[in-house]
């Protein structure tokens, strides 16, 4: 399942989240990120950092970026989002 993160204080929540979930510090994860501790202190609070930070952290959390067009999504966009809520 997708999270959709529309603020950098959802982002913060599931980086804090998938790292706890990951049993991992945050030194770690910096460690595994090949970044310093502060990009992941930084993250959590929802502050801001480096794109290259920020991806280099999602993808030692296993975790990729999306994007999409922003706007009101369709009806089609509405019910497929809520069938995925549901699951």
């Amino acid at each position: 399942m997708a999270d959709t993160i529309y603020t950098p204080s959802d982002l913060a929540e599931l980086i804090k989240a998938r790292r706890k979930a990951a049993g991992l510090s945050k030194t770690a994860l910096a460690r595994q990120a090949g970044k310093v501790r502060e990009v992941i202190y930084r993250l959590e609070a929802g502050e801001d950092v480096t794109v290259s930070s920020l991806l280099a952290v999602l993808a030692a959390l296993g975790l990729a970026l999306h994007t999409e067009p922003a706007g009101l999504p369709s009806p089609q966009e509405m019910a497929a989002r809520f069938a995925r809520d549901e699951d």
